[in-house]
């Protein structure tokens, strides 16, 4: 019992540091730009370096985990196929037909689909905390990206292929909560997430050129490893592991410090400038991580919490 609490207690600070770690992203994503590699060539060094760290991890230390029943392939076909490969792929063909601060804030229309796939997938209640904190992550998220007074379009396709994004984004917690009520461990999902990924991004990114950039010295080499630690193999594991003991639509409302993060370290690294609008989107999605975390928890399902028993 005081195991189960311990878990409850930790789970939203994992979620948050998932968050950060995501949000951190930038930081990387300027210097493999100057290395000359392009979204989907980044999506595929994000996806091999995760696949093989995981490998040698699992085969070292937990053989065991590597095992999964063939019934079960669906729900690491979703986690790696359906989110991580089709949200990308949506998510930059919005950059592509909008700009980054429209196609941002269609990314972050993915905690409202994750409240309302939940509620109708796994009985998850629509409280009115939960509604408030949703409200004021999408109008943070839109103040944070600029989409406030700066005369941005957005095209009928835009719109389409944004909540693509959105959804596919989303679709993690969905496929991922079914992993784990099969009583499959984090490690497990994100080994086979990223597996089925790096497959399902071969016929979009340039492997030629993400094998130069890694192989140019090892410098580039070291960058690429922490890139693939810091962004995705440290992050989606505790995201996972959160999620074991947090409602999926509260932990998508947690890790919407994400775009928070990416401004803050764009101040302090870059110099980037921040104005009002954006200065109080940050408050919103503060403010409603707070609420996240001050609502009454609901319980989870009985298979979910059998495996943390």
């Amino acid at each position: 019992m005081e195991k189960n609490d311990r878990k409850k207690k930790t789970a939203p600070f994992l979620i948050l540091l998932a968050g950060c770690l995501w949000g951190s992203m930038g930081i990387f994503v300027r210097t493999l730009n100057a290395w000359g590699m392009e979204s989907f060539e980044i999506v595929a060094l994000r996806s091999y370096v995760t696949m093989v760290c995981m490998l040698v991890l699992l085969v070292v230390f937990q053989r065991k985990l590597l095992k999964i029943r063939l019934r079960d392939i669906w729900c690491f076909l979703g986690t790696g196929l359906c989110s991580i490969v089709f949200f990308n792929y949506c998510y930059f063909r919005t950059i592509m037909e909008t700009s980054m601060p429209v196609a941002a804030v269609l990314l972050y229309t993915a905690p409202v689909m994750v409240v309302l796939m939940s509620a109708v997938l796994f009985r998850e209640k629509i409280t009115p905390a939960k509604m408030a904190a949703l409200v004021m992550v999408v109008i943070g998220c839109a103040l944070v990206a600029g989409l406030v007074g700066n005369g941005h379009t957005l095209t009928p396709a835009g719109l389409l292929v944004g909540l693509g994004a959105g959804f596919g984004y989303a679709l993690y917690s969905i496929f991922s909560r079914y992993a784990l009520e099969r009583g499959y461990h984090p490690l497990t999902i994100l080994f086979y997430t990223f597996t089925f990924a790096s497959v399902g991004v071969l016929p979009f990114a340039d492997m030629g050129a993400v094998w130069d950039a890694v192989t140019a010295d090892a410098a580039h080499a070291g960058i690429s490893l922490v890139f693939g630690l810091v962004s995705t193999v440290v992050p989606y594991f505790v995201y996972t592991m959160g999620l074991s003991s947090v409602e999926n639509g509260t932990a998508s409302i947690l890790a919407s410090v994400e775009p928070v993060t990416a401004s803050i370290l764009g101040i302090v690294l870059f110099g980037d400038r921040v104005d009002a609008w954006q200065a109080a989107g940050m408050l919103l999605v503060f403010a409603s991580i707070i609420i996240c975390n001050l609502a009454p928890k609901e319980t989870k399902g009985r298979a979910c919490r059998e495996r943390q028993a």
